[in-house]
C-alpha cells in the first residue's frame, strides 16, 4: 500500500507477538496507524475498503492525512456557545444500582415472613448511622457474592458504595461483614437459587399457581401462601378480565403470559419487556421503574452553556489542578483518569459539549450553507466544502449506501460536535445500527481511545456482566446508555482483546461496526463525528436490527427500506454481493412468515400505500411494531378490533385474541417483486458467471410455495391448486349479467394469493381484469342512474358529461355483461344531435331571442354538453355589452370614460353580431373625443403660451371622455403655475439668509425646472441673475467661516463690486480682514530679509494665530524657526560634557560626520545663536586627535612586518609587544573621551588584541599545551583582523599554530572514538621542519606515540598466528585494552575490537536467555552447569520409570546425605529429604503412607499444582529450541569459549529429555483403556522430569498438560462412579462437556460409561415426568415401580422422585391424585376435597370437614356458616392449591364459584362417624377400590 502501510511499531499484528506500548500504567497494545499517499487520500471509502482487511481486527484505527490536507476551522471562536453535560467521572465505574430502598425492603420482608417466619423490626445500624441494605446487598453481588468478598478481602471496597468515599477500618470491616452474615447472607442465598432456578428454566409451585399468580386480581379475591411460601390466588378465573393492560403495547389481553409487578401491580406481557423472557420467571417480579430509584439514577445532567473562551479557561484550571504549571505525560493523566474511574481518588466532575448538532451549532469542516470567515481564502474554502473527508459530505458519498437516506439524522447523516476537557468521557459503546463512525480531531490536546474489535463483541459484554452484575440487573439495557466504563486491564485479564488509539489533532479515526469503542480527552479540544455505511456494512447493519429488535427499541432506520431502496437506484459492483445477500434473506424471511400466515388462516391481504418518493428514505415514517418496535415496512399484520396497532409478522399471534380470519396481512412488496429486486441486483455482481446467476433465477423461481397446503373439509389443498379453481370461477363470470356482490366475493378471495411468488401473476393479471370491469360496470350504473334522476326532478345533482359517456361506450370489447349500457347509448344519441343545433347557432348571425330558446332545451337535457356553455357564455357576453353602452351614455363626470374602452365596445359588438339601438349613441361619443383630441394637439404643436392653455381648458372642463393629449395640456398648466410659486417663495429675505448653499440649490433646481417647462413663462431671467449673487455670497459666508488665502478674498471683493452688493454687512467684515493680513505680510517678509532673534520669530507666529487668513509667509517662519530648534537640539550631543565610555559602547556615540555636517548647517540658518561657535572648537579638537592615533597604528603595522622571530623565545620581542599595546590603550582612552565615534577607536582595538595573540602564540614554544588551548587559540586567529594577520610576523605565527593543533589532536585522538592513522602521524612530524617556528616538546611526544603503536602491531600479529584452540579470551581481553590507550586507527585494531564485541555479545545473549546477571563474570558458566545438573536429574528420573536401578537419594537436592532424614512416596517410592519438602512434610511424617504431590495430582487427583510442586526449577528455564539457535548461529568464533563447549552438551542432554518425554506423552493420549494407572505412573515420571529439568520445548509441554489433564479427567469421572454419593445429571453432563472441550476419544472407556448412563437416566426422567402429570392414568403399582426403578439408578434424580411421590399421593374422599379440579382445605386439619366429590357449589368464610366439625363442638363453641351470605357471595372456581403442607394454615380461606349455589349440611349419625373414621388413613396410598365400601355411608342432602 506504499505509504498507506502501518508502521511497525505503532500497530500490533494478530496472532504474533504483538509490539505493546506502555498506555499509560496499562500494558495495551496500540491499534494500527495509516499514513495515505495523496492519490489514495483521494477517495475515503476505497481507502478503508483497502485496510479494512488488515484494520477491521483491531476494531478501530488511526489515518494521518498527508501533509498538504490542512482545512480551515469554520467557526467562530469569538462568538461560539455550546450547552455542556456534567460527568461524574468517579461513578463512571464505582457505583450503586439505582436501586429502590422501598422495594428491596418489601422483597426482603416477604423472604423473612415466607422462609423465616419474621420481619425486619428494627433497623440495622452501621457506625451510628442507619445501614441501607439494598447498597450493602447490591455492594457485595459486584464483588461476587459474601464468599467471594471474604476471600478476596473487599471489604473496604464494599463499604465505598454504602458510604461516601473515605478509609474505613479494620474494625469497621469486621462489623460490616457481620451484619452482612447476620442479615442477608440467607437472602443472598435464596436469590441466588432463584437465578439459577430461573436460567435453567424451571418453574415453582403447579403451573396453574403461576398462571394465577401473574393475574392481575380484584380487590375482593385474596391470596393464600404455599408450601414454597408464594402468594397464589384460591380463585379459578373462568373469564379473562382485560382491566389490566400491558404498559408497552397497552393490549389487555393474553392474561396468561402477563407479568404483574409485585409492588405496583402493573403488567407486562413477558414477550413485551426488554429483554423479553421466554417463561415466567421464579419468585417475586419487579418492574424496573419499582428496582430502580429516580433519586440514584445516574445519567451525564445537562449543565449550562459557555462560549470557547469561558470553557477553556475552566479547563485549564482543572487541568493545573491536577498536574500544576506543567505538561504531564500521556502515561500521568492515564493513570490518573482510572485511579478517578475506579474510586480511588473521591468525587470528581468535568463538562463535556457533547453530542452538538452541527445543523445547529455550526460544523468545524467548511459547508456551503455557512458564510465563508474574511480569512480564508475563498478557493480554499470552496476546496474543503467539497472535500470527501468533509465529515458533512462522507456519508453521502458514491459508494455508500447511506446515500439513499434523505432525512438529517443527526449523528448519522449530520455530524456531532464535541468540545471537551480534561477526564470528559466517551464511555463504552458500539454506534448506532453497527455503523462505521469517523472522528476528527480539529484542534486541541490529544483524545485517548479503547477499542474491543467487534468479533469479541460476546466476549466484552459477557465481561461487564460478570463484573458489573448489579448494574446490569437493575439496568438490562445497560450498554445502550453510554454511562459506564471499565478498565481495559480488567478485560485483558479476562481474555478480551483491547487496543489503544492516541488521536492527535488533524488525525482521523474510524471504528468499524459492533466495535465497542471508549476514551477520554487529555485536555481541551474540539473533535467531529460522523458515522457512515459502506458496502460490506450491511450484515453488520442486519445484526443491529436485530439487536433492536430483541431489545424493543425503534432502529435509527428500517434496514429493508434501505435494502429495498437501493436495489431500485443503480449500484456498483461492490454493493451488489452484500445486497443481495441481504435480498436473499429477507425474501426467505418474508415468504416463510407469509406462508405461515396464509396456514393459520390469516387470508386477507392488502397493499400498503405507495411511497411518493419510493427512491429515498426518510421521507415517509412507517408504522412500528407494538410489541418489538421495530419499522413494518415490508409487512405487517392489523386487526379491525385494533385499527391503530400493527405487528410485524413474527408478533402476529400476539396483536389480539380475534380468529385469523379477521386479521389482515398488509404488505408493501409482493414475493415476486422481491424476486426480480434480487434477480435486478444479481447482474451487479462481477464475481459470479452468467451460468451461475441462471441458477441463482432457477432457485428463486422454483422457490416458491408450490406445495404450501392447507387443511380444508374433505382433505388437504394446495396453494396452487386454490389460485387455479379461482381462476376458472373468474374466467366465468364475465358471462353472466354483472353482479357486484359477486365480483367483490370473488376480489376478497384473490387477497390471499397476490402477495405470493412470480407463480400467482396470471392471478393477479385476472384480478386486475376484474377490477377493471367492475369499475366499468359501476361508472356505467353511475351514469344510467344520475341520468334517470335528473330526469325525474332531481336537479341539484350534476349531470354526467357527455364524452364520459362516449369514453365508457367506446370500450372494446365489453369487459363485463352490463344491461345498462343500452339505455347509456340511447340519451349519448339525443346529446349529440342537440350539439349540433347549438354549433349551428353559435356560427350565424341570431338574434337574442333565438339563443334563449335554445338554451333552455339544453337546460332540460340530462346529459351535459360541452358546446352549451359557449351558447351561454355569448347570450350573458351580449346582455353584458349593451349594460356597458348604457353607462357610458349617462355618464356625467368628465374624463371619466377611456377611449380605449369606447373601441372595445365598438368591437365587441361586431363579434356579437347582435342588432342594438344604442350602437349609435355609442358611435356620437367617440366622435366627440376625437374632435377634442385634433383640438389639442393642435395646441401642442407650436409654443405654448400661458394664456392660450388657460382659455382652451376652460372650453373643455364638461369633456366626459379622457383624452391623453387634453390630460398632458392639463398637467403643462399646473407644472407652470407652480413653478412660478416657488420662485416668488424663494425671493423673500435671500439676502439675510445664513444658508445660501441652500440658496444656490434651490435656484439652480428653478432654473433647471423652468428651463424643463412645456409653457414659456417671463421669470426665466431674473432666475439667472439671482443665482450669482446667491453664490458669490456662499463663497463669502466660506471665506468668514474658514481661513482662505488673500488672493480668494481680493477676488470675492471685486465679484460682490459687479453684482452691486459690496454693501452688504458680510463683504464690509471681509474687507477689515483683508486689510489686517497685509500688515502682518510686510512685518514677517522684513525678519526672514534680516537675521532676527528667536523671541522676534517667536511673537510673529503668536500674531498669525488671530488672523483668519492663510498668509504667504507663515510657513516660511515657521520653517527657519523650526530649522534653529532642531540644529540646536541635534548639538546638544556635542556640547554637553560626557563620561568616557567603553569601546562596546561605541556604537551609540554620534558620530563625526554628524558634528562635520552640523558646522555646516549653522551657516544656513536665519536665526541668530552663539552655540555656532562653541561646536566648531569640537570639531578641531578631534581631528588633531586622529593624527595621534595614525602614528600609532603605523608603529604596530611596521612591528607586524618584523621577520626576527628565530625560535619564538625571543624576549626583546615580547617586551615590544607589551610597551606597544600600553600605547595604544591611552591613545584609546583619550578618543573616547570626546564622546564621538570615531572610526580609528576599533582599529587600536584589533591592533591591542593581534598583539596579545601573538604573545600568546610565543609562550607555547616552551611547553605542550592541551588540543583544548590550542584549539581555542586557532578560533581567535580565525577572527583576527586580516589588516594585521597578513603580516610577516602574523603569518609564521598563525602557520606554527595550525602545526601544533594538528600534533596536538594526533597526540589526545588516541584517547577517544577519533582515532587517526599512523601514515597521519608520521607526515605531521615531518612537516614540522618546515615549519618556521620551531615546538620541540610536542614534537618529542609525537615522536613517542609512534614508538607504541609499532610495539603493540607486533603483539597483535604473534596473537593472531596462533591455532584459534591456543587463543585464550584474556589474551584478547588485553590487546583490547592496550590498543585502545596506544594504538592509531588500524584494519588490527577493528579486527581485536570485533572479535570481542562479537564474544560480548554472544555472552549477554546466553545471559539473557538463562537468565543470569551482567554484573558477574562467572555467572553465565555457573548457570550452565546447573542446568545441566537439573537435565542429569530429569534423566535419571526417566531411566527410573524405565525400571533401571535407583540410588537412595534425595529427588529434590539429589543428595543422598545420611544426616537428612527421608521421606519415600509409597506410590512412586521416590525419596525426599523433610528439609527439601519444607513445612508440609511435617504433617506427612506423622501418616502411615506417606504420598508425594505429584502422585496425589497424577494418580490420586485429590491436589492441584497450579503453584508447581518441590521439583520445579525454580530459575529461569530456557527453552531448547532457543539454545539450539544460540550454539548453531554463533560458530564462527576464532577463540576457544568455555561456556560454548558446555553449552553444546547441554543441548544434547535436552533433545535426550525431549525424546523420552514425548514418547510417555504419545502413549498417554493414544490410552483409551479403563486401566490408566501405568500411564499415571509415567505421566507422574515425566510431570517431574519436566519441572526438574531447567530446559522446556513448548510443544512437548503443551502435549503433557493435555495428557495430563485427559488423565485427570479420567480419575475425576472414574471416583463419580465409585464414590459415596451418586452423581447429578447435571454433574454427567458436565464432564462430558469437559470430555468434548479435551478432545476425549469417542472408543475412551470412560466417556463411553458416561454417555451410557446419560441416555439411561434422561429416558428414565422423561417417562418419569409424563406420568408424573398423567393425573392417574397410571396405576400405582406400575408408580412404585418406576419409583423402585429411579432409587436404583446410578444417577442422583431427586427431582423427578420427588414429583412420582407426590403423584402417588391421594386426596379427598375419592382418594385420587390431583387431577386440576377445583378443591377446598379444611382449616382445621388441612386436608383438600374436592367441590362435586363433597357437593359443594360455593365456597364458605369458614370451611371445616365433618370429620373435624364434632372435635371442634367438643372443644368449644361450634362455628355456624352464615347461609345468606353463603347465598348472596359470588364466586369463581378455585386454581388448586398444592398438595403439601408443612404446617396448618391459621387464616381462614375461601374460594369463590361463578355460579351461584346453596349451603350445604351434613347428617348427623353416620355420616359424622364416617368422617371421624376417614381420617387415620389420610395421605396413605390407597387404591380407590379399597374405599368402595365406604360409599353407602355418605350422601348429601339437597
Amino acid at each position: 500500500m506504499g505509504k498507506g502501510r502501518p508502521r511497525k511499531v505503532e500497530k500490533g499484528v494478530l496472532g504474533q507477538n504483538s509490539n505493546v506500548c506502555s498506555s499509560g500504567s496499562l500494558n495495551i497494545p496500540s491499534g494500527p496507524v495509516y499514513y495515505p499517499t495523496e492519490d489514495e487520500f483521494k477517495d475515503p471509502l476505497e481507502f478503508i475498503n483497502k485496510i479494512r482487511a488488515e484494520a477491521e481486527p483491531y476494531g478501530i484505527c488511526r489515518i494521518v492525512p498527508p501533509e498538504n490536507w490542512k482545512p480551515p476551522f469554520a467557526l467562530n471562536l469569538d462568538s461560539f456557545t455550546f450547552p455542556t453535560k456534567t460527568q461524574a467521572i468517579h461513578q463512571l465505574q464505582v457505583r450503586p444500582a439505582s436501586c429502590d430502598s422501598e422495594t428491596f425492603e418489601l422483597e426482603y420482608n416477604r423472604f423473612l415472613e415466607d422462609h423465616c417466619g419474621k420481619k425486619l423490626r428494627r433497623r440495622v445500624l452501621f457506625e451510628g448511622e442507619e445501614l441501607d441494605l439494598c447498597k450493602l446487598f447490591n455492594a457485595v453481588k459486584r464483588y461476587g457474592g459474601y464468599d467471594k468478598v471474604v476471600k478476596d478481602k473487599k471489604w473496604g471496597e464494599v463499604s465505598r458504595f454504602v458510604r461516601s468515599v473515605r478509609k474505613i477500618s479494620e474494625c469497621a470491616k469486621h462489623v460490616l461483614s457481620q451484619l452482612y452474615r447476620e442479615h442477608l447472607y440467607d437472602y443472598e442465598t435464596y436469590y441466588n437459587r432463584l437465578n439459577q432456578e430461573g436460567a435453567r428454566g424451571c418453574k415453582r409451585g403447579m403451573p396453574e399457581e403461576r398462571s394465577d399468580r401473574r393475574v392481575k386480581s380484584s380487590s375482593s379475591k385474596r391470596r393464600r401462601k404455599n408450601s414454597e411460601g408464594e402468594k397464589t390466588k384460591v380463585c379459578k378465573v373462568e373469564k379473562e378480565e382485560r382491566d389490566q393492560i400491558c404498559e408497552q403495547c397497552k393490549s389487555g389481553l393474553h392474561g396468561e403470559v402477563m407479568l404483574l409487578c409485585d409492588r405496583c401491580d402493573k403488567g407486562w406481557h413477558i414477550y413485551c419487556l426488554s429483554p423479553p423472557l421466554k417463561q415466567i420467571p421464579p419468585g417475586n417480579w419487579y418492574c424496573l421503574d419499582c428496582l430502580n430509584s429516580d433519586k440514584d439514577s445516574f445519567g451525564f445532567v445537562p449543565g449550562k452553556s459557555y462560549s470557547l473562551e469561558t470553557f477553556r479557561r475552566m479547563a485549564d484550571r482543572a487541568k493545573k489542578k491536577w498536574f500544576g504549571s506543567g505538561s504531564p505525560s500521556r502515561m500521568q493523566i492515564e493513570k490518573k483518569f482510572w485511579e478517578i474511574v475506579e474510586g480511588s481518588v473521591g468525587e470528581v466532575e468535568v463538562l463535556y459539549g457533547s453530542d452538538l448538532d452541527t445543523s445547529v451549532y455550526g460544523s468545524g469542516f467548511p459547508c456551503t450553507s455557512e458564510q465563508r470567515p474574511e480569512s480564508v481564502e475563498a478557493k480554499l474554502w470552496d476546496e474543503y466544502c467539497s472535500s470527501p473527508w468533509n465529515l458533512n459530505n462522507l456519508p453521502k458519498l458514491k459508494g455508500s449506501v447511506l446515500r439513499a437516506v434523505h432525512e438529517n439524522i443527526a449523528g448519522v447523516m449530520v455530524p456531532w460536535l464535541y468540545i471537551g476537557m480534561l477526564f470528559s468521557s466517551f464511555c463504552w459503546h458500539f454506534e448506532d445500527h453497527c455503523f462505521y463512525s469517523m472522528n476528527y480531531l480539529h484542534w486541541g490536546e490529544p483524545k485517548c481511545w479503547y477499542s474491543v474489535p467487534g468479533s469479541e463483541a460476546n466476549a466484552f459484554e459477557k465481561v461487564m456482566r460478570n463484573c458489573l452484575p448489579d448494574l446490569f440487573d437493575a439496568e438490562p439495557d445497560l450498554l445502550f446508555q453510554l454511562v459506564t466504563m471499565l478498565n481495559p486491564s480488567v478485560l485483558l485479564e479476562n481474555g478480551v482483546p483491547v487496543y489503544s488509539v492516541l488521536q492527535e489533532p488533524g488525525n482521523f479515526v474510524i471504528t468499524f461496526p459492533r466495535s465497542y469503542h471508549g476514551g477520554f480527552n487529555l485536555g481541551l479540544n474540539c473533535a467531529e463525528a460522523v458515522n457512515f455505511a459502506p458496502a460490506d456494512w450491511l450484515p453488520h447493519g442486519r445484526f443491529g436490527a436485530e439487536l433492536y429488535q430483541l431489545y424493543h427499541k425503534t432502529a435509527v432506520l428500517s434496514h429493508e427500506e434501505l435494502l429495498c431502496v437501493l436495489a431500485k437506484i443503480d449500484c456498483d459492483s461492490r454493493v451488489a454481493p452484500y445486497l443481495k445477500k441481504e435480498l436473499l434473506r429477507i425474501y426467505t424471511k418474508e415468504k416463510t412468515c407469509r406462508e405461515r400466515l396464509w396456514k393459520n388462516g390469516i387470508v386477507k391481504s392488502s397493499r400498503m400505500s405507495p411511497r411518493k418518493c419510493p427512491e429515498y428514505l426518510g421521507i415517509e415514517e412507517d408504522s412500528t411494531c407494538i410489541i418489538c418496535k421495530q419499522y413494518l415496512y415490508l409487512s405487517a399484520v392489523v386487526c379491525r378490533c385494533r385499527p391503530a396497532a400493527f405487528v410485524c409478522l413474527e408478533h402476529s399471534e400476539r396483536l389480539c385474541e380475534c380468529k385469523s380470519n379477521k386479521l389482515r396481512l398488509l404488505y408493501r412488496h409482493s414475493l415476486a417483486e422481491l424476486n426480480d429486486m434480487v434477480i435486478a441486483v444479481d447482474k451487479y455482481c462481477s464475481e459470479e458467471t452468467t451460468h451461475s446467476r441462471n441458477v441463482r433465477k432457477q432457485i428463486l423461481g422454483s422457490n416458491e410455495p408450490s406445495t404450501l397446503t392447507k387443511k380444508v373439509k374433505g382433505g388437504h389443498v394446495t396453494f396452487v391448486q386454490l389460485a387455479e379453481q379461482w381462476l376458472i370461477r373468474s374466467s366465468k363470470i364475465s358471462q353472466n349479467p354483472f353482479s357486484e356482490d359477486a365480483y367483490v366475493a370473488l376480489l376478497k378471495e384473490a387477497e390471499q394469493f397476490l402477495w405470493a411468488g412470480s407463480e400467482m401473476d396470471h392471478v393477479r393479471d385476472m384480478r386486475k381484469n376484474l377490477v377493471k370491469a367492475k369499475k366499468w360496470a359501476e361508472r356505467v350504473r353511475e351514469c344510467v342512474s344520475k341520468v334517470e334522476k335528473w330526469s325525474g326532478g332531481q336537479h341539484d345533482m350534476e349531470k354526467v358529461q357527455l364524452e364520459y359517456i362516449n369514453q365508457l361506450l367506446s370500450t372494446d370489447p365489453m369487459p363485463c355483461n352490463e344491461p345498462g349500457h343500452i339505455k347509456l347509448k340511447e340519451y349519448a344519441e339525443a346529446a349529440r344531435v342537440l350539439r349540433k343545433e347549438i354549433n349551428t347557432s353559435l356560427l350565424a348571425s341570431s338574434k337574442i331571442s333565438e339563443l334563449e330558446l335554445l338554451h333552455s332545451r339544453v337546460q332540460d337535457l340530462p346529459v351535459h354538453v360541452k358546446e352549451s356553455e359557449n351558447l351561454l357564455q355569448k347570450i350573458l357576453s351580449a346582455k353584458v355589452w349593451l349594460e356597458n353602452v348604457r353607462k357610458c351614455v349617462s355618464e356625467k363626470c368628465p374624463a371619466a370614460i377611456e377611449v380605449g374602452y369606447l373601441h372595445k365596445l365598438k368591437s365587441e359588438i361586431l363579434e356579437l353580431q347582435i342588432e342594438y339601438p344604442e350602437a349609435e349613441m355609442l358611435l356620437d361619443l367617440l366622435n366627440k373625443a376625437e374632435s377634442c383630441r385634433a383640438r389639442c394637439e393642435e395646441i401642442l404643436r407650436g409654443p405654448i403660451s400661458l394664456k392660450d392653455v388657460e382659455i382652451c381648458l376652460l372650453e373643455m372642463d364638461c369633456c366626459t371622455v379622457n383624452v391623453s393629449e387634453l390630460k398632458s395640456l392639463r398637467q403643462y398648466y399646473a407644472d407652470a403655475v407652480s413653478w412660478l410659486s416657488r420662485f416668488n417663495h424663494i425671493l423673500h429675505n435671500i439676502s439675510e439668509r445664513e444658508d445660501q448653499h441652500n440658496v444656490v440649490a434651490e435656484l439652480t433646481c428653478i432654473l433647471r425646472d423652468g428651463a424643463s417647462l412645456r409653457v414659456q413663462v417671463n421669470e426665466l431671467p431674473l432666475v439667472e441673475v439671482e443665482l450669482k449673487k446667491a453664490s458669490c455670497r456662499e463663497k463669502a459666508l466660506k471665506a468668514r467661516d474658514s481661513k482662505m488665502s488673500m488672493e480668494f478674498l481680493k477676488e470675492l471683493m471685486v465679484e460682490a463690486k459687479e453684482l452691486h452688493i459690496e454693501r452688504e454687512k458680510l463683504f464690509v467684515d471681509l474687507s477689515e480682514l483683508l486689510a489686517t493680513a497685509m500688515c502682518w505680510e510686510a512685518r514677517a517678509t522684513y525678519i526672514l530679509a534680516n537675521e532676527a532673534d528667536m523671541s522676534d520669530f517667536e511673537d510673529v507666529i503668536r500674531n498669525s494665530e488671530e488672523i483668519c487668513v492663510i498668509l504667504p509667509s507663515l510657513c516660511d517662519v515657521k520653517e527657519a524657526l523650526s530649522m534653529a530648534v532642531s540644529w540646536l537640539e541635534n548639538a546638544k550631543l556635542f556640547l554637553v560634557s560626557k563620561t568616557p565610555l567603553p569601546p562596546a559602547f561605541s556604537s551609540s556615540l554620534p558620530k563625526l560626520e554628524t558634528l562635520k555636517e552640523l558646522v555646516s548647517q549653522s551657516k544656513l540658518l536665519k536665526v541668530s545663536l552663539r552655540e555656532r561657535r562653541m561646536l566648531e572648537d569640537v570639531l578641531k579638537n578631534c581631528e588633531d586627535w586622529k593624527n595621534d592615533a595614525c602614528s600609532v597604528l603605523q608603529a604596530a603595522g611596521f612591528l607586524y612586518e618584523s621577520t626576527n622571530v628565530y625560535d619564538g623565545l625571543n624576549s626583546d620581542l615580547i617586551l615590544k609587544f607589551e610597551l606597544l599595546a600600553t600605547r595604544i590603550e591611552s591613545v584609546k582612552i583619550t578618543g573616547l573621551s570626546f564622546g564621538v565615534d570615531l572610526i580609528e577607536i576599533p582599529k587600536l582595538e584589533d591592533a591591542c588584541s593581534t598583539l596579545q595573540w601573538c604573545k600568546k602564540a610565543l609562550s607555547f614554544c616552551s611547553y605542550a599545551p592541551a588540543f583544548k588551548d590550542v584549539e581555542n587559540l586557532m578560533k581567535v586567529a580565525e577572527e583576527l583582523p586580516s589588516i594585521f594577520a597578513s603580516g610577516t610576523l602574523c603569518s609564521s605565527l598563525i602557520d606554527g599554530v595550525k602545526w601544533l593543533r594538528q600534533a596536538s589532536e594526533i597526540v589526545s585522538a588516541r584517547c577517544n572514538s577519533k582515532r587517526c592513522k599512523l601514515s597521519d602521524a608520521e607526515e605531521v612530524l615531518t612537516s614540522s621542519k618546515r615549519v618556521t617556528i620551531s615546538f620541540p616538546v610536542m614534537v618529542g611526544q609525537l615522536e613517542n606515540a609512534i614508538q607504541n603503536h609499532k610495539l603493540w602491531l607486533e603483539q597483535v600479529h604473534h596473537v593472531f598466528n596462533l591455532e584459534p584452540r591456543e587463543r585464550f579470551w584474556w589474551q584478547i581481553l588485553q590487546l583490547k585494552e592496550v590498543g585502545i590507550a596506544d594504538a592509531f586507527n588500524c584494519s588490527e585494531l577493528d579486527l581485536v575490537l570485533s572479535e570481542v564485541e562479537k564474544v560480548e555479545n554472544w555472552k549477554q545473549l546466553c545471559k539473557h536467555i538463562l537468565g543470569t546477571s551482567d554484573e558477574d563474570e562467572n555467572s553465565l558458566l555457573g548457570a550452565l552447569q546447573k542446568i545441566m545438573l537439573t537435565l542429569e536429574r530429569s534423566l535419571y528420573i526417566y531411566d527410573k520409570s524405565c525400571g533401571l536401578e535407583a540410588r537412595i537419594s534425595c529427588l529434590c537436592c539429589f543428595s543422598d546425605s545420611p544426616n537428612q532424614e527421608f521421606l519415600t512416596c509409597s506410590i512412586c517410592k521416590d525419596c525426599y529429604h523433610l528439609r527439601c519438602l519444607g513445612p508440609a512434610a511435617t504433617v506427612a511424617e506423622c501418616s502411615e503412607a506417606y504420598e508425594c504431590p505429584y502422585c496425589q495430582f497424577l494418580v490420586l487427583g485429590s491436589v492441584s499444582l497450579n503453584g508447581g510442586g518441590p521439583l520445579r526449577f525454580l530459575g529461569k528455564r530456557p527453552e531448547i529450541k532457543m539454545l539450539n539457535e544460540l550454539l548453531s548461529n554463533h560458530e564462527d568464533f576464532c577463540l576457544c569459549i568455555e561456556e560454548r563447549v558446555i553449552l553444546k552438551k547441554l543441548v544434547e542432554q535436552a533433545l535426550a529429555c525431549k525424546t523420552r518425554l514425548t514418547e510417555i506423552v504419545d502413549a498417554g493420549l493414544a490410552c483409551v483403556d479403563k486401566d490408566i494407572s501405568i500411564i499415571s505412573q509415567k505421566l507422574t515420571a515425566a510431570l517431574k522430569a519436566s519441572e526438574v529439568a531447567g530446559v522446556y520445548d513448548h510443544q512437548a509441554d503443551c502435549n503433557l498438560k493435555l495428557a495430563i489433564a485427559r488423565n485427570s479427567w479420567k480419575i475425576s469421572v472414574n471416583r463419580l462412579f465409585e464414590g459415596s454419593q451418586r452423581p447429578t445429571i447435571q454433574q454427567i453432563n458436565q464432564h462430558l462437556k469437559e470430555g468434548l472441550a479435551l478432545n476425549i476419544s469417542p472408543e475412551d472407556h470412560f466417556r463411553q460409561q458416561l454417555t451410557e448412563v446419560k441416555h439411561v437416566t434422561l429416558q428414565w426422567a422423561d417417562y418419569a415426568k409424563k406420568v408424573s402429570s398423567d393425573f392417574g392414568a397410571l396405576g400405582l403399582d406400575k408408580v412404585f415401580d418406576l419409583i423402585l426403578e429411579g432409587e436404583n439408578l446410578p444417577v442422583h434424580v431427586e427431582k423427578e422422585l420427588k414429583l412420582l411421590r407426590t403423584r402417588s399421593m391421594l386426596y379427598c374422599i375419592c382418594r385420587k391424585p390431583y387431577d386440576q379440579r377445583a378443591m377446598i382445605a379444611c382449616d382445621e386439619c388441612d386436608e383438600w376435597y374436592h367441590f362435586d366429590c363433597i357437593k359443594l357449589r360455593v365456597a364458605p368464610k369458614v370451611y371445616i370437614c365433618p370429620a373435624c366439625e364434632p372435635r371442634k363442638e367438643e372443644s368449644s363453641t361450634p362455628s355456624s356458616v352464615d347461609n345468606e351470605s353463603l347465598m348472596d357471595a359470588k364466586f369463581v372456581e378455585p386454581k388448586t392449591p398444592s398438595p403439601q403442607h408443612t404446617k396448618p394454615r391459621k387464616n381462614p380461606k375461601r374460594a369463590d364459584s361463578s355460579l351461584a349455589g346453596h349451603t350445604n349440611t351434613f347428617r348427623s349419625g353416620i355420616e359424622r362417624l364416617w368422617w371421624r373414621n376417614r381420617k387415620p388413613f389420610r395421605r396413605a396410598a390407597k387404591r380407590r377400590s379399597d374405599l368402595e365400601c365406604l360409599a353407602p355411608f355418605f350422601h348429601l342432602q339437597n
